[in-house]
This record gives C-alpha cells, structure tokens and sequence, in this order.
C-alpha cells in the first residue's frame, strides 16, 4: 500500500470550497492510475474522480463534474482534489487512492464504469469532510 498523508478537509457552508491534498511519503505516483473516493457511516465507498495513467484523462461522476477538479503534481508527489460549490450531500470522509500499472499503456480503469474506481486500493486515513446548509 501506498503511504500517503491526506489533507484538507474541514467544516464549510454549502457554496463554499475546499482543497484536498494527498501526499506520498515514500515513493512517486509514477505509472499510477489514482483516484479519489468518499464514504459516509453506513453506506458504501464511492469513486468520485479518476485519473488514468494511460491517457493523463480525468473522469468524474456525475454528481461531482462541472464542481470538482482532481490534478497531479508530480513535482511534490501530490494529488489534489478542488472542490467547489460544495452541497451538504458532499459530507464524507475522503480518501485517495490507486493501483500501480507496471507502465502498461493499456492500463484502463478509469474509462469504464465509475462502480469500477472502487476496485482501486485505497490509501491512508482520510479526511473529514462537512458541509453545513
């Protein structure tokens, strides 16, 4: 598992943004497809964002695109999430995550069903994330 440090979270009124950081302490996020995932008490996890390695495209569920940004910084070794317009229904713990693709450019995870992402490991202990109405 990939060690990583996440960041960011807080307590916001709707409307209002966040920055979500996730930092890899021991190694990069080369050949890495990455995504990000929430979860709240008693439901399941959910993919909300995905990068694929293979084709640098980012993906987004639908209840987060058009509010939500996932970026790489390399250079620093971390993934963010910018979340915008944030909805009291975007409460969650966030988490990031991923799978090493051993540099195989067929590597495709992200372009098919977003039920999919969740295969992916996730990594580190999350961020609280709380929006009030």
């Amino acid at each position: 598992q990939v060690k990583v440090v996440e960041s960011g979270g807080g307590l916001v009124q709707a409307g209002g943004s966040l920055r979500l950081s996730c930092t890899a302490s021991e190694e990069t996020f080369d050949d890495y497809t990455l995504a990000w995932f929430r979860q709240v008490p008693g439901k399941e996890r959910e993919g909300i964002s995905c990068l694929s390695w293979s084709d640098g495209r980012i993906y987004y569920v639908d209840s987060v695109r058009g509010r939500f940004t996932m970026s790489l910084d390399n250079a620093k070794n971390t993934l963010y999430l910018q979340m915008n317009s944030l909805k009291p229904e975007d409460t969650a713990t966030y988490y990031c995550g991923g799978e090493g693709t051993g540099g195989d450019p067929t590597h495709d995870v992200c372009s098919g069903s977003s039920s999919r992402w969740t295969d992916l490991e996730q990594w580190g202990q999350g961020t609280q994330v709380t929006i009030s109405s």
